[in-house]
């Protein structure tokens, strides 16, 4: 995307470059008086009826303006915000000397998907909630999520993408199991590394939750297959297909030669309510609505097992997962497309964005509401489900205030549909295989500091060790498990000798 100020200094009778025109105006003002830039949106009206990206990204002036915002702190704290350990303000400094390209290899010291972490990591919590603008100054953080966006999606669209030094190969194989963001964090730190890595994901396309979980309009599947191709670059190769715990188990690997596993399969098991009527057609979990939509083409009424939607949508959940279900429904056409939660708005885990594009989209929310029975006309689809009020009363383990009924206020509300959008839980094939595995009462998998199970060389990480959680907490997880594989096969390998 190109801006008016660009093509003006773009002018070829311009005698200076643009950009040392734009640094000497930004010198020429105090930095913390520079407004934090805004990223370009699609109409909501328009992209509420298509799957175009909802944010446009930023220009290259627009770039260079907002890293110029960065203080060059001393201490860096915003570092610490970064599950990944990124060198922020370095990436952020070429950028503000013009060096796109570079500032994109800064990001791919620490990070194989910046692409993706720019476009979904909640930044907002994590690295620029603890810029000193937010800590100190009580302004809006640098926006380094969007300048991470930049710098990727700039190498991507220049055919200038990198990939990191690798070592010599060492012939030492490694699986993954899973190709969802953990997954493919591992493969590219342990390819660093000179390991022989293959991943071995369950269906039929690889990106995992980066596929089926998140829509094409806040994360275009063009961005994954990118990031995927860079890894494979890197000479990680990718099985499809293939069940780990079915097709074959972790000792039919290691008689193949592996020498340490790490499990990325998520958490891919949807949680219900429990409440009289989940089992009418017409009621599903968030899980298979948007796998179907993502990847089967659920959308497309010329499919054999289209989804059913309806006028009426709800969606029942206040997180991510509820706000890209409940978007999808209504560019699916849904005519009332609503959240129903039972707290308030402030206190809904989505991020602060995906509610405001929500909300501009025309999305119903009930709050403080929560469902307690579905019913169904004489075919057994869904047509009505019956809420009631709450209110909140004392904080509980989360820290949130606690919802309460509130008594005889329940009331029905018309339905064609409806989406469980309420959490999820491990998928429990591998834990199964190996009984001797020490997992939670969660059915997640224990783990050390250095992500090893209880079984020497199998690791784990990402939701099938927390449950539910971000994309960039389970890329966190993939570094720090990469380096203790690492570890663990070279004093394997030193104790040999």
């Amino acid at each position: 995307m190109e801006s008016e100020l660009d093509k003006e200094y773009y002018k070829k009778e311009r005698k200076a470059d643009w950009r040392d025109k734009l640094r000497k105006d930004i010198k020429s003002k105090d930095r913390t008086d520079i407004v934090r830039v805004h990223m370009p949106e699609a109409d909501p009206n328009e992209r509420n009826k298509s799957n175009i990206e909802v944010n446009g990204g930023l220009t290259l002036e627009m770039a260079i303006k907002e890293s110029s915002r960065c203080l060059d702190c001393v201490s860096p704290t915003c570092i610490i915000g970064c599950p990944v350990g990124t060198n922020i303000p370095k990436f952020v400094k070429y950028l503000e000397l013009g060096d796109v390209l570079g500032a994109a290899k800064v990001l791919k010291e620490n990070n194989s998907l910046p692409a993706i972490c720019g476009r979904v990591c909640p930044q907002e919590i994590q690295c620029e909630a603890q810029c000193i603008y937010v800590k100190k100054l009580s302004k809006e953080g640098s926006a380094i999520g969007y300048l991470e966006r930049f710098a990727a999606d700039y190498e991507r669209e220049h055919g200038e993408a990198s990939i990191p030094t690798l070592a010599e190969p060492n012939g030492i194989k490694m699986a993954i199991i899973g190709s969802g963001p953990a997954g493919l964090t591992v493969a590219g730190e342990l390819a660093k590394f000179g390991y022989d890595v293959t991943v071995f994901e369950a269906l039929h396309d690889l990106g995992g939750v980066l596929k089926y979980g998140i829509p094409e309009f806040r994360l275009p599947k063009a961005i994954v297959d990118f990031e995927i191709n860079n890894i494979k670059k890197m000479g990680v190769k990718f099985v499809t297909n293939f069940i780990v715990g079915k097709t074959a188990t972790i000792d039919d690997l290691k008689n193949e030669g592996y020498e340490a596993f790490f499990i990325a399969s998520g958490a891919g098991l949807p949680n219900f309510m429990n409440i009289p009527g989940e089992n009418f057609s017409g009621v599903q979990s968030a899980n298979e609505f948007l796998t179907r939509v993502n990847l089967m083409g659920g959308a497309d009424n010329k499919f054999d097992t289209p989804v059913h939607t309806g006028k009426n949508v709800v969606i029942v959940g206040g997180g991510n997962t509820a706000m890209d279900s409940v978007r999808t429904a209504k560019r699916m056409g849904a005519e009332r497309a609503i959240i129903v939660y039972r707290r308030s708005v402030e206190e809904m885990p989505a991020r602060a964005e995906e509610i405001k594009h929500a909300i501009e989209e025309g999305i119903e929310f009930i709050n403080l509401t929560s469902p307690i029975e579905y019913f169904a006309d004489e075919n057994g689809m869904v047509n009505k489900m019956r809420v009631q009020k709450m209110e909140l009363g004392e904080p509980d383990a989360s820290g949130r205030r606690r919802p309460v009924v509130i008594e005889g206020s329940e009331y029905d509300i018309d339905v064609d549909s409806v989406v469980i959008a309420v959490g999820v839980s491990p998928n429990p094939i591998i834990q199964r295989s190996m009984p001797e595995l020490e997992v939670t009462k969660w059915n997640t998998i224990k783990v050390d500091e250095n992500m090893m199970t209880s079984i020497s060389g199998l690791f784990a990480g990402g939701d099938i060790v927390r449950g539910g959680a971000t994309v960039i907490l389970a890329m966190g997880d993939g570094r720090k498990a990469g380096q203790g594989m690492h570890a663990y096969v070279q004093s394997k390998v030193l104790a040999e000798s």
